[in-house]
């Protein structure tokens, strides 16, 4: 199913529920939100994003514990829950997501280009490691259409 439609799905799911959702992005640098909110009616259940594409925005403003950075790296299924949590957590919301990886080009610390976490935070909590290789747009591309996609299937 397109991007578009499972973005159309969660919004369409989160307001028949009556909830929210918020997302903190890194490697898709407000790539997420501006996808979930292409879609009509989405201000009535997006409230907002934290495009955290700096460690220093991560711990400062997320409230993500720098020990936690520095034992299992920024891209790391750890980390992205600390994002998903802390995001929801910051803007009140009944579901955070987040994404972190390695558009490239390059490897980083040892992890290749196209490694992806995306962590979901809610009454539902799940994350999903994804290893893309479609150069730095494609894998910023697939890490949104994952992130939507895994989320549309949880709420239906």
């Amino acid at each position: 199913m397109p991007l578009r439609s499972h973005a159309k799905n969660v919004i369409a799911s989160l307001e028949a529920r009556g909830e929210t959702l918020s997302v903190a992005e890194s490697i898709t640098a407000g790539g997420l939100g501006s996808a979930i909110t292409s879609v009509p009616g989405a201000s009535q259940v997006f409230l907002g994003g934290v495009i955290a594409y700096s460690n220093d925005v991560k711990i400062n403003i997320l409230g993500i514990d720098g020990a936690l950075i520095d034992k299992y790296s920024v891209v790391s299924e750890e980390v992205a829950i600390a994002m998903a949590d802390a995001v929801r957590a910051k803007f009140g919301t009944t579901w955070g997501i987040a994404t972190t990886g390695i558009a490239g080009p390059g490897d980083y610390l040892g992890m290749p280009e196209g490694r992806v976490w995306v962590a979901i935070s809610g009454p539902v909590n799940q994350t999903i490691q994804l290893q893309l290789d479609s150069g730095r747009e494609g894998i910023r591309t697939g890490a949104i259409s994952s992130a939507i996609g895994t989320f549309a299937r949880i709420l239906s």
